[in-house]
């Protein structure tokens, strides 16, 4: 019997699964992966951004994870050898009417702890040179890395500490008793003492199979990106984000510089009719089913209509992605974007039509659900598993009394 079976192989349920063996030498640790490969969803689709944690409301998980979790991700990268940039982001004021919501911004990067400064028009030009704007923040600690290199890291030292990774390994039903957890895959029958549900898209559905029934589902909204063209990658030195738009719970178009030189433009956020909806065609009958049948969907629709209807009109339209993108860097055509992969956000939706806005973590009798882990959990990742260790810890020490 194992002691702990984590479900998911992305970038979290490596940290926990990593965290535990470092605490407890002699654990027996399974993690189970749904998908040939690891990091296949979320954690290998993202723009790589080690973000900072200046959007996030002060005391929140993604405010205290995030700048913990960037300090500590870079410093596993530098121990592991990882390739990464600590580079710096520029969050642009690109007219007077986006100076009062950048001020509150700055305000709040300050309440979270954070080196963050203000820049005039000339010191940002002298940051990004073909940027578009009036005043910016400059934020110090963030940087890039590719989150499946850090996954695939994460792996290795967990397979030499002794714990097991299962690729293929779709789970099909869980039966969760006082002393015992048996977990059905499609190949093979799992037993063990502890359970911990880290299945990101799948998170929901995971908690439900254990008998935990939770007022959320998880939402998939699809990022649409485009490259750079090469001979134009020059127009962007580092990260450059807009001021984002408080009426839409996402950042907006930004330009990342990616690790491996490409420079990403987007995403938007359009709504997934499937889980892992990776192209505008995929669909999926369940998902869609569950999507259109679940009260939070509609409630959500009506709250965003206006900002949604551009999302998706831009979905189909790059001349209009286009537009939005020259908002920032004006010398950016048509042809100087190339289509790239797109990511899914797992974003969980209460019945109410309200965005969990931060990480959920469920305790169960003998488990732990991660419910919501959506951006900025790849940077958080270490401190999200040392979050969830501790509930274990909690949990075991409640079940001996």
């Amino acid at each position: 019997m194992n002691d702990y079976i984590i479900i998911g192989g992305g970038i979290v349920g490596l940290s926990v699964g990593m965290t535990i063996l470092e605490r407890y030498p002699n654990a027996k640790v399974t993690i189970l992966e749904k998908e040939s490969e690891l990091a296949a969803h979320q954690t290998g689709n993202n723009s790589g951004v080690i973000h900072s944690g200046i959007y996030y409301t002060p005391g929140s998980y993604k405010a205290r994870f995030a700048k913990a979790g960037s300090e500590g991700m870079r410093k596993f990268c530098l121990e592991n050898d990882v390739q990464h940039d600590i580079c710096g982001k520029v969050i642009v004021a690109t007219d007077k009417e986006e100076l009062p919501r950048l001020e509150n911004l700055l305000e709040r990067g300050l309440q979270n702890g954070l080196d963050v400064t203000k820049l005039n028009r000339e010191e940002l030009l002298e940051k990004e040179p073909n940027v578009s704007g009036v005043e910016a923040i400059f934020v110090r600690a963030a940087g890039i890395v590719n989150y499946k290199d850090v996954a695939e890291k994460i792996a290795e030292i967990i397979r030499e500490k002794g714990g097991t990774i299962i690729n293929g390994a779709e789970v099909v039903s869980i039966e969760e008793k006082p002393d015992e957890i048996t977990i059905e895959t499609k190949n093979k029958t799992f037993k063990s003492k502890f359970l911990v549900n880290c299945a990101g898209l799948q998170s929901d559905r995971i908690a439900k199979m254990a008998g935990y029934l939770i007022d959320m589902k998880i939402f998939p909204f699809r990022g649409e990106y485009f490259y750079l063209k090469e001979e134009k990658r020059n127009l962007v030195n580092n990260l450059i984000y807009p001021v984002p738009n408080p009426d839409f719970p996402f950042l907006g178009v930004h330009f990342t510089r990616m690790i491996n030189g490409n420079v990403d433009v987007g995403p938007n956020a359009v709504p997934g009719f499937s889980r892992e909806a990776y192209k505008k065609t995929s669909f999926n009958l369940k998902d869609f089913g569950e999507m259109i049948t679940y009260p939070g969907f509609w409630k959500l629709g009506l709250k965003y209509y206006k900002e949604g209807m551009e999302e998706v009109i831009r979905s189909f339209n790059k001349k209009l992605f286009v537009e939005n993108a020259r908002k920032l860097i004006p010398d950016i055509t048509v042809d100087d974007l190339i289509p790239a992969p797109a990511g899914v956000r797992a974003q969980a939706l209460k019945s109410d039509g309200s965005l969990v806005d931060d990480f959920f973590i469920v305790n169960g009798r003998n488990s732990v659900h991660v419910c919501n882990a959506p951006s900025p959990a790849a940077t958080a990742a270490l401190e999200i598993g040392k979050e969830v260790v501790d509930k274990i810890e909690r949990i075991e020490g409640r079940n001996r009394l």
